[in-house]
C-alpha cells in the first residue's frame, strides 16, 4: 500500500504496533511484559544502594529485585529512595539504564516534574497558537506547586485547545500523584505506555493515510513478513550485495559485501546502500551500543561521499547517537543509544 498506515495487531503472540510507509516497515512497538517486567518509560521507585566513586553514578536496587544504573549521584546518599524512569534496556545481568528527570509523555503535550517552565515546539511558527498554548500552560501550572514544566508537542496546533487543555491536567494530576508517592521501598508506579497508546503519541504526525486494527492487520499488510525478516542477520542490499549485522554482547559488529559484482563501483553502491538504511536497521533490530561496520573495499577518496549520507540517515533518528567515523584499520564506528529491547530477546530467540 502506498502512503503512511500504522499498524495494531500482534506479533510474536505479544500487542504490538507498526508504522509502513509504502509498504515497508519503519518503527516497531512490542509488549516487552514478558521479557522485563521495567521496559523504558517504566516510572518507578527506587532506592539508592551503591555510589560508585570515580564514575558519577549510583546503582540503585529496583523492583523485582532488578538493579539500575543512574549517571548522576549528585546530592543522593545510600538508602534513600527516589524516583526514576527507565530510559533503556540492559543485558541480562546487567543494571538497568534509568533517569531521575520523569517524563509524561501525552499526545499534545509532555510534563517534566523538577523541570520548570512552558515550551512550545518550534515546529509551531503561527505566534497566535503559540501564545494560546502558553495561556494555557501558565494557567495550568499557576493552579499546583512549582516544579512541574512542560513542553507542548507540534500535534496540538491542529488540536482543540480543550483537547490539549484535558490531556494537560489529567499528566499534571498523574505528576503530582507521583510526586506524593516518592518514599518507601523499591515499587513500580507507573508501567510503560501499550503498544497501541504509543503508537498514538509519537506516529500520529503527520496524520495516517490508514490505520488498521485486528487480529490480523499485522499479516494483512505484510508487517508479520518484515518483522520475521529482520530475525535474520542478513540484510539485501541490492544487485547480489549484502550486510550481515550480529548482535554481540560487547558490540554490533556489521559486515558489507559486494556479492558477485566485482566492478570498480561494486564496493561504494553496496556501502552506499547500507548507509542509507543502516539506522532504520539498527531501530527495527531495537539495537545499540557500541556499533562497528567493516564496509566493502572503497577508494579512501570516497569517505566522505559515505560520511554525509550517514549523517543524513541519522539526522532524525530519536536515539542519541554519535558517529565516531573510521579507525586506522577501516572500520567505522558508532555509538547509540540502547532505547529499546533487542528484538530477538521479545522473540524469544536471545
Amino acid at each position: 500500500m502506498k502512503g503512511r498506515q500504522i499498524v495494531l495487531g500482534q506479533v510474536f503472540g505479544r500487542d504490538a504496533a507498526a508504522l509502513m510507509q509504502d509498504g515497508r516497515l519503519e518503527d516497531l512497538i512490542i509488549d516487552a511484559g514478558h521479557v522485563t517486567p521495567l521496559p523504558p518509560g517504566a516510572i518507578c521507585r527506587a532506592r539508592v544502594d551503591r555510589l560508585v566513586k570515580g564514575q558519577g553514578g549510583v546503582f540503585l536496587k529496583l523492583p523485582e529485585g532488578a538493579r539500575g544504573y543512574l549517571r548522576d549521584r549528585s546530592g543522593l546518599r545510600e538508602g534513600q529512595s527516589i524516583l526514576v524512569q527507565v530510559n533503556g534496556s540492559a543485558e541480562e545481568g546487567k543494571a538497568i539504564p534509568v533517569t531521575s528527570r520523569l517524563s509524561l509523555r501525552g499526545r499534545h503535550v509532555i510534563v517534566t516534574p523538577g523541570v520548570p517552565g512552558v515550551n512550545v515546539s518550534r515546529r509551531i511558527r503561527e505566534t497566535e497558537t503559540r501564545e494560546a498554548l502558553e495561556a494555557i500552560g501558565q494557567e495550568a501550572l499557576s493552579e499546583i506547586d512549582a516544579g512541574n514544566g512542560l513542553v507542548f508537542r507540534s500535534v496540538s496546533a491542529s488540536a482543540a485547545l480543550d483537547e490539549v487543555a484535558d490531556e494537560l491536567n489529567q499528566l499534571l494530576q498523574l505528576s503530582r500523584d507521583l510526586l506524593a508517592d516518592r518514599d518507601g521501598p523499591p515499587e513500580l508506579l507507573l508501567d510503560a505506555p501499550e503498544p497501541a497508546e504509543m503508537a498514538w503519541q509519537d506516529w500520529a504526525e503527520p496524520e495516517p493515510d490508514s490505520i488498521e486494527d485486528g487480529g490480523n492487520a499485522f499479516d494483512d499488510t505484510g508487517a508479520t513478513e518484515a518483522v520475521e525478516a529482520l530475525l535474520s542477520s542478513r540484510v539485501d542490499l541490492g544487485g547480489g550485495a549484502w550486510a550481515e549485522i550480529e548482535a554481540l554482547r560487547a558490540l554490533v559488529a556489521i559486515d558489507v559485501n559486494t556479492g558477485t559484482d566485482h566492478s570498480p563501483a561494486a564496493g561504494l553502491k553496496a556501502n552506499i546502500a547500507l548507509a542509507r538504511d543502516l539506522a532504520r536497521q539498527l531501530r527495527l533490530r531495537g539495537l545499540g551500543g557500541q556499533i562497528v561496520v567493516d564496509f566493502a573495499p572503497m577508494p579512501k577518496k570516497d569517505r566522505g561521499t559515505l560520511d554525509q549520507i550517514l549523517k543524513a540517515a541519522f539526522k532524525s533518528e530519536a536515539a542519541e547517537t554519535v558517529l565516531l567515523g573510521w579507525t586506522a584499520m577501516g572500520l567505522y564506528e558508532i555509538s547509540r543509544k540502547r532505547d529499546r529491547l533487542a528484538l530477538r530477546r521479545l522473540a524469544g530467540q536471545a
